[in-house]
């Protein structure tokens, strides 16, 4: 069969599963926006998340031949990519700090700040949070997961996910103000 980026799903994981180079080539460029977007919300910057997709990838073309049509194709390299992308920061960073768990509040957000942010404007800001906090807000907020999920996804208690998760709040309200304010300010 020539493989093209007309064909298929289907068609394109046979090719995948005979090793075929071009439906690999189609099947990445097919899904990659998707997926780096996965990546991009847990990486500091986009080199990072193509590195990560890449590897990613390369576990999906690996285990391809178990993939089961009964699903979608984008949900099943969906999960490679996210447990993919954890695993990777898994290794990269700590996670475990000690604090006082007891003393951490829930935060409220200033609504007006978000109103005026587009969506890739608040990855951006997302992306400037530390690694851990980062990966754990987005997890908790963008993909919901639960603390006991995260936790053990992360290798850590519920009491640090929780955590994390008030100190993302945090310091995403201060970061959201100084956008909010610079953004009036061009006006």
């Amino acid at each position: 069969m020539k493989y093209s980026k007309n064909c298929t799903d289907l068609e394109l994981v046979k090719g995948c599963c005979e090793e075929n180079r071009l439906a690999q080539k189609y099947l990445y460029q097919r899904f990659y926006g998707k997926m780096l977007g996965i990546c991009m919300r847990y990486s500091g910057n986009k080199e990072e998340a193509t590195e990560v997709l890449n590897a990613a990838f390369f576990k999906v073309f690996r285990s391809i031949h178990q993939y089961k049509p009964t699903g979608s194709l984008g949900g099943w390299i969906s999960k490679i990519v996210f447990n993919c992308t954890i695993d990777h920061f898994r290794q990269q960073k700590t996670y475990k700090k000690v604090m006082d768990f007891e003393t951490t509040q829930e935060g409220s957000y200033n609504s007006n700040a978000l109103d005026n942010l587009l969506v890739e404007d608040l990855y951006k800001v997302i992306q400037q949070l530390p690694p851990a906090t980062r990966n754990v807000f987005c997890m908790y907020v963008i993909d919901g997961y639960k603390h006991r999920e995260i936790a053990e996804a992360l290798n850590i208690s519920e009491g640090t996910s929780k955590w994390h998760l008030a100190a993302a709040k945090k310091e995403l309200q201060i970061l959201l103000k100084k956008s909010y304010e610079s953004s009036s300010v061009r006006l």
